[in-house]
């Protein structure tokens, strides 16, 4: 007989650990293979190169839960007696309706290790396979539940010995030390399973050092990775005793529970940016974090992140639509996320995901999406209109922020007005003219200089921070646009001047109403004339020419 463990991924670069751990604790099992595809593979090659294979099971999750269905159809449409297995989150809960399908045949609910074990042991006879759902014509069986899964069966495990290894530079790996959470956010899955448990730890850090050796970016699944102040210090030191330069690695913590330790670690001895910190902050309405049964003290969190960003690259997250979160809150807790000017700061919007019970909070009057990813439409809080409107913000935020394309002007723009209604205004009117996933980076800038000119008509600086992102964002040097570059005469004597090397470089140079170098340093905008130099190489992005050091040095 055999088996396909398999999924289909977001992206190319992504991996699938579920599937890695199910393959490697039976691997012993004669007919077993695993295999990835992505969600944007035509599903007509996917479902001809599963067909082979007497059963196919897919790990299933929210984003590719649509297509992994469609592939499963079109299975059974070439092979009709091929069986399909589903499992993961995204079929654990309320699976009636996917069990009900006429080309699924099993679900494995919950944890996946002991039931996938005795379904490849006992097929086709599964009768007695635990936390397996199944049908017998009409009917709907559920299978007694399987205890929870020993973790210590992890001793020797290293899920990614599998792969080939010169593969594993240019993908994302994913590693858990633990499974579970010790709260009970009621939007999420992970507060259905309060018990935290460890892996054995000789396989945590075989199976790391193993990642670090042959990957370069790293992220842990645990859900809050420092609960526990002597295990985090733990991994830390092994990853700083171990890591290669290209490392990176991202952990999703609790800030305002991060132990004075680990943060006096972190300044004595991690390096810049090797570290990423995930943060999901989701509102600054305590009302809201009370409603949901989620605890946290935004101030603490904001005091974690200006300590360490100097060090960390931060991740900030926030979800619109949580109960008791008006407009007016909303707009609040992005505008006090966004002045912590973390490199990304991720937007996501309500989802009632199966198995929570925020699909059960009927007095809030939600409306949500029907189909993945349960997106919300309406409340008692927000109206459709205004969640559309905040999509648009979230677009522009995405552009011109999370892309790196115009950060010095929200900087400056978020100092002196409402980033909120600036980026407001800015997704409504950039969808009046282009797709907001299809356009030029001449785009983003015509688009950007135009609102700015249209909403802020005396507002000089914010047109010159436009112009300065614009050019700043280039290898070669680029058509002058939107500001004009100085006289070439007073230009080349200036070169000469600060004694730059224009035969390997080439610069922009434009006059502005500000020290851009102290803005850049301060935040703060300190008028007067000065000029703007950026120099090109052709090889990496333009460099900001910091005339104040050169001049001293002459």
């Amino acid at each position: 007989m055999r088996v396909l463990l398999t999924t289909l991924n977001a992206k190319y670069i992504h991996t699938n650990l579920a599937i890695r751990l199910l393959y490697e604790l039976n691997q012993n099992h004669d007919g077993l293979e695993w295999k990835e595809f992505t969600i944007k593979e035509p599903k007509d090659d996917v479902a001809e190169q599963c067909s082979v294979f007497n059963v196919v099971a897919f790990s299933c999750y929210i984003w590719n839960i649509s297509q992994t269905l469609e592939v499963c159809k079109k299975i059974k449409a070439i092979n009709p007696n091929i069986k399909i297995l589903l499992g993961g989150p995204e079929v654990s809960y309320e699976y009636e309706k996917v069990i009900a399908k006429d080309f699924i045949d099993y679900i494995i609910v919950g944890e996946g290790e002991t039931g996938f074990a005795e379904f490849l042991k006992n097929f086709p006879n599964v009768d007695q396979v635990p936390n397996l759902v199944r049908k017998n014509k009409e009917q709907i069986i559920a299978n007694p539940t399987a205890p929870m899964f020993d973790l210590k069966n992890y001793s020797e495990s290293m899920p990614y010995r599998f792969d080939k290894p010169e593969e594993l530079l240019n993908k994302v790996l994913y590693i858990e030390t633990s499974r579970g959470c010790p709260y009970k956010c009621e939007f999420c899955l992970a507060s259905l399973d309060n018990k935290v448990r460890y892996l054995p730890d000789a396989s945590i850090k075989a199976t790391l050092l193993y990642m670090m050796q042959h990957g370069k970016v790293i992220k842990f699944l645990d859900r809050t990775f420092n609960i526990k102040r002597d295990f985090t210090l733990d991994i830390f030191k092994f990853i700083l005793e171990h890591h290669r330069p290209e490392n990176v690695f991202q952990f999703e913590i609790t800030a305002d529970i991060l132990h004075p330790d680990i943060i006096q670690f972190i300044h004595d001895n991690v390096p810049k940016d090797l570290f990423r910190f995930e943060i999901g902050i989701q509102t600054v309405n305590q009302k809201a974090n009370l409603e949901v049964s989620r605890k946290q003290s935004f101030e603490k969190t904001k005091s974690i992140i200006k300590q360490l960003d100097y060090k960390v690259e931060m991740h900030l997250d926030l979800i619109v639509g949580l109960p008791l979160d008006y407009w007016e809150d909303i707009k609040y807790s992005i505008e006090e996320t966004f002045k912590l000017f973390a490199p990304e700061m991720q937007l996501g919007f309500l989802k009632f995901l199966k198995g929570t019970t925020m699909r059960n909070k009927e007095q809030h009057e939600f409306v949500y999406d029907p189909e993945p990813p349960y997106q919300i439409i309406q409340s008692k809080y927000l109206s459709k209109e205004q969640l559309a409107d905040i999509v648009k913000l979230e677009n522009a935020l995405e552009i011109y922020w999370n892309s790196k394309k115009a950060t010095h002007t929200l900087r400056y723009v978020a100092n002196r007005y409402s980033i909120f209604d600036f980026l407001l205004g800015l997704g409504k009117y950039f969808g009046t003219i282009r797709d907001y996933h299809k356009y030029s980076l001449n785009d983003v800038f015509e688009i950007v200089t135009a609102y700015a000119e249209k909403e802020y008509p005396s507002d000089i600086v914010l047109k010159q921070l436009i112009a300065i992102d614009y050019y700043l964002h280039f290898k070669v040097k680029p058509q002058v646009l939107f500001l004009e570059e100085i006289a070439r005469p007073e230009r080349n004597k200036l070169i000469e001047h600060l004694k730059l090397n224009h035969h390997k470089l080439r610069f922009t140079i434009i006059e502005i109403n500000f020290d851009f170098n102290h803005f850049v340093d301060t935040g703060i905008i300190q008028e007067g004339k000065h000029h703007f130099i950026a120099s090109y190489n052709g090889t990496n992005k333009a460099q900001i020419v910091n005339q104040t050091a050169l001049l001293v040095s002459i």
